[in-house]
């Protein structure tokens, strides 16, 4: 089993970064709940919030729920603000093991594979504290600007945070290897008519950059789905 802490940076009086009508504290929260839906489809993962709702939570907290609990990761979610544009990961700048160097290489490629068009700041290393005071690899990103207003339309998109969260994701299942929960959908039919068949179709993503879409058909049709880009 694969204890992974999921952080949703500021909350309740902390709103954190503030610009073009967003909140910090929200979104890092909405994207937190979609990363933590998404590992639901993977095997022998339990997943624990440091917040579900809009609170206030100290920084050095959240660190302890983690230890507490055991965990083999911990992952914070920020947005960034300052003027600047693009996407971001830190680990902490003091020792760190190898496994969160390479988680870090990892989350951060897959991250940046699903938003796609968006400027690489790059892999960074940085004396926060829930970096610091956690005592299992760990990671915070830093997605996009909130005080840039291209930044800011793409975080306005519910579309845009869910490939947000599905890099996250993406990234996490290569790094410890999990493995999606075997599904079986059945149907009875009711008549051999092929007419009279019902077909479901499934949507498993959309980009705004067709090279990300090329890239997730070879990735299914790899695995044996039928697959199309419209």
């Amino acid at each position: 089993m694969v204890k992974i802490v999921l952080d949703a940076g500021h909350g309740g009086t902390d709103s954190g970064a503030v610009g073009n009508g967003l909140l910090e504290k929200n979104l890092t929260l909405n994207i937190v709940k979609k990363i933590g839906d998404m590992l639901k489809d993977y095997e022998g993962v339990e997943v624990i919030y440091t917040r579900t709702d809009d609170r206030f939570i100290e920084l050095s907290e959240r660190a302890t729920i983690a230890n507490r609990a055991k965990a083999d990761f911990f992952l914070s979610v920020h947005i960034n603000a300052g003027g600047g544009t693009g996407f971001e990961s830190y680990i902490y700048n003091g020792k760190v093991s190898s496994a969160a160097i390479a988680y870090q290489n990892v989350i951060h490629q897959e991250i940046m594979k699903s938003i796609g068009n968006v400027n690489d700041r790059g892999k960074k290393r940085a004396n926060y504290a829930v970096l610091r005071e956690t005592n299992m690899p760990a990671i915070l990103t830093e997605n996009l600007f909130i005080d840039s207003a291209g930044d800011a339309a793409k975080l306005k998109s519910e579309q845009f945070l869910l490939q947000v969260a599905h890099g996250h994701v993406e990234g996490i299942a290569k790094a410890f290897g999990l493995k999606k929960k075997a599904t079986t959908l059945t149907q009875t039919k009711t008549s051999t008519t092929p007419a009279q068949e019902k077909l479901y179709r499934v949507q498993v993503g959309a980009f705004s950059d067709r090279k990300n879409a090329e890239r997730l058909a070879e990735e299914l049709k790899k695995k044996g789905y039928p697959t199309i880009i419209v």
